[in-house]
């Protein structure tokens, strides 16, 4: 493995160019401006120098020199401390857990529903497009309340959320309320320039027309 990394000189993402995990990831790499590779590949014909490295083909999976890392969530918090500025994570220990197990939260609660619209069956997609839009919905006064995600400061909870909320009109979901608070959240995420930096082409044509 170490042979097989070392002949990358600079840190390389693997990324599919269509996966939200992959999206947290590169948004983090534009936030930080960090000097990275992207490779977009085809997950169902993953390259051979990623087989080679990682034998799932997994996306995202994060190489620099001897390090191979191919947990989305793992790979944020890793490059937030890589390089530590602008932080996207609060420096102290209990801001830091508290974060974490809200990100969890976040995967469990709106990923996941997220996963079983794409990819379950009719009925059960059905029903989990729907637990999704009001479970969201049931959040709007915490997306009202401060500037961005139970925070005043743009940070790697934003990060997680960004790649969701981008993806939620191509799969039917409208959150517009009278008081617009998720829509206009949303709004200041996707207009950062580190967000537009991170869309695929793929991802581009998911929610463009919706937002603009």
């Amino acid at each position: 493995m170490a042979n097989i990394s070392a002949r990358r000189s600079v840190m390389t993402l693997f990324s599919s160019p269509a996966c939200a995990l992959s999206h947290g990831a590169r948004l983090v790499i534009y936030e930080k401006g960090i000097g990275a590779d992207i490779e977009f590949y085809d997950p169902n014909d993953p390259p051979e120098d990623l087989l080679e490295l990682n034998p799932s083909g997994i996306s995202p999976t994060l190489i620099e020199r001897d390090l191979v890392l191919y947990d989305s969530r793992i790979i944020m918090e890793y490059l937030d401390e890589r390089f530590p500025h602008p932080p996207l994570h609060q420096m102290d220990p209990v801001s830091r857990a508290n974060t974490r197990m809200l990100i969890k939260r976040i995967d469990q609660d709106w990923y996941q529903l997220m996963d079983e619209i794409q990819f379950s069956g009719e009925k059960k997609a059905a029903r989990a497009k729907k637990m999704l839009k009001e479970s969201i919905l049931s959040a709007e006064p915490v997306f009202a309340s401060r500037t961005y995600f139970m925070s005043d400061e743009f940070s790697l909870t934003d990060c997680v959320l960004a790649p969701l909320l981008w993806r939620l009109p191509s799969l039917g979901i409208d959150l517009s309320t009278p008081s617009g608070a998720i829509t206009g959240y949303a709004q200041r995420l996707f207009k950062r320039n580190a967000f537009k930096l991170s869309l695929s082409d793929v991802e581009k044509t998911m929610a463009d027309a919706h937002y603009k």
